[in-house]
């Protein structure tokens, strides 16, 4: 796997406003599924991290940066790149992209949650170990 992960989404009417451009947000849905999607080709389903070893991650904080506007019918790219990572805790670097065009930026903080006691725990051993694979 390269350093950062890119999946492509198309934008359905549904993710539009009444101005025809993407509402904005399901860029966070965008983002989500980079996220969501980069876990699956790790190996990790959420369901199963949270079944079987009592983890989950939500998000901590955000910073958006809206650039352009992504229309109906778009093919646009979203990447999800790990460029921090802690005991508890990892920062993504995300893109959606419309070809060359950065359409909106994101810098994501995501927590490790103990799911019982919906309190922050370390990232098990086994997911740090993968996750310092693609950290740049």
């Amino acid at each position: 796997m390269k350093n950062a992960f890119v999946m492509s989404v198309r934008v359905y009417y549904e993710d539009t406003d009444a101005g025809g451009v993407v509402y904005h947000a399901n860029y966070l849905n965008f983002f989500e599924r980079a996220r969501t999607e980069m876990l699956r080709e790790l190996g990790f389903e959420q369901d199963q991290l949270r079944d079987d070893y009592g983890i989950i991650f939500a998000v901590r904080a955000m910073q958006i940066d809206y650039l352009r506007p992504a229309r109906f019918n778009d093919l646009l790219h979203v990447s999800a790149t790990i460029v921090e990572l802690k005991k508890a805790s990892l920062v993504f670097e995300q893109t959606i992209k419309n070809g060359d065009v950065n359409l909106c930026t994101c810098h994501c903080r995501v927590a490790c949650i103990d799911a019982s006691k919906m309190q922050p725990t370390a990232i098990p051993d086994f997911l740090l170990k993968q996750f310092l694979i693609i950290k740049p």
